[in-house]
């Protein structure tokens, strides 16, 4: 039995390695979940410049030297919860809930 021991373990890693390298996390065969990932990552990117852009454009606004009364308005209002007396506020109902049955008269 000694002299195939090392056989033994030498075939049973090659078949290890062998595995893994067609079925592992970067395996032959997992390119197209890496493709898809690597897709949903780019968009995820791509939505994250553009709220950084949106808000270093928001704060170059809120700057003492180049302060944009609206903006500031528009934060304040967003922050304490307030309303211009001259605004029209439209109140919009959440959608009906699906378990409720609707009466039949």
């Amino acid at each position: 039995m000694k002299p195939y021991l090392p056989s033994c373990v030498l075939l049973l890693l090659i078949a290890y390695l062998g595995v893994q390298a067609l079925t592992g996390e970067r395996g032959l065969l997992s390119g197209g979940e890496r493709d898809a990932m690597l897709e949903r990552r780019e968009t995820q990117l791509g939505d994250l410049l553009e709220q950084k852009r949106d808000l270093e454009v928001r704060v170059r606004y809120l700057q003492r030297d180049s302060l944009s009364r609206d903006l500031l308005e528009e934060r304040a209002r967003a922050v304490l919860g307030f309303a211009d007396p001259r605004d029209y506020v439209i109140r919009v109902s959440s959608a009906p809930r699906q378990d409720v049955k609707p009466h039949n008269s």
